[in-house]
């Protein structure tokens, strides 16, 4: 049960995931029950969105987390005896864990001056290394990845593509961070990627290559070829998710 409430920036949530799964109902009806509600009034608190990793195709696709206001007012429009049990079931949990919460929660107003400031800046710098170790374990292995034996660097990169787009507003802007991130490399590589992409389908059009093969040759394979171009481009995807904070809101 306690599977259905998750502790998250300091208060019991649910994910659109959950909620979906556990009412068998399709995630993508949930979504938009969802943003009909967040559309209609003062919800910005209710729900956090976020996003998540399909298993069976590896791409990004957007979700939400809700508090227990959020919940109960998606979980109006649930009805029936099955609906109701699972109402109950999530009540339970989120009384659960938050009850749970308070039990390890320090009544500070008892401590002295001085240990009110000494443990304002503790959580001060313990906040900020749990944020780094969020981050690093997300981005800190990206570099290792690189390698001329595995292809899992384009799986990583275009992932990561995905959930900056994501993070600027919608998969409608993969196209210009995709070409942000070519030009970006071309600039510390002082390479030309459209020029060497012309000539790479030139060579394979001249070693027999199929016609239909070339012309779906792209600027990947050029960096695929030349271990520098993909160092290069692997740390310009890991400064743009960096700088974009895709990873911000996964914890």
């Amino acid at each position: 049960m306690n599977d259905l409430v998750i502790m998250k920036d300091q208060q019991a949530v649910t994910s659109s995931l959950q909620v979906a799964e556990t009412f068998d109902k399709e995630h993508s009806k949930v979504m938009r029950a969802i943003e009909g509600i967040a559309k209609n009034g003062d919800t910005h608190q209710m729900f956090l969105k976020s996003s998540h990793i399909n298993d069976q195709n590896g791409q990004s696709y957007p979700m939400y987390y809700m508090n227990r206001d959020g919940f109960t007012l998606l979980a109006m429009g649930f009805t029936g005896k099955k609906a109701l049990k699972f109402k109950m079931q999530y009540i339970e949990a989120f009384n659960q864990l938050e009850n749970e919460h308070k039990q390890h929660q320090i009544d500070t107003e008892e401590l002295s001056p001085e240990l009110k400031m000494f443990n304002q800046i503790f959580k001060s710098v313990a906040n900020q290394e749990l944020e780094n170790k969020k981050l690093n374990h997300k981005v800190d292995n990206i570099t290792e990845i690189v390698s001329l034996n595995t292809t899992d660097w384009r799986k990583t990169s275009q992932s990561i593509i995905r959930k900056i787009a994501l993070a600027q507003g919608g998969y409608g802007a993969y196209k210009e961070v995709a070409s942000d991130a070519y030009a970006e490399t071309d600039r510390r590589a002082g390479a030309n990627l459209k020029i060497r992409l012309t000539n790479l389908k030139k060579n394979r059009l001249a070693n027999g290559m199929s016609r239909s093969k070339v012309d779906k040759t792209n600027k990947l394979d050029v960096i695929d070829g030349d271990k520098r171009l993909k160092e290069i481009y692997m740390a310009v995807v890991k400064d743009f998710a960096i700088k974009n904070k895709v990873w911000e809101n996964e914890y």
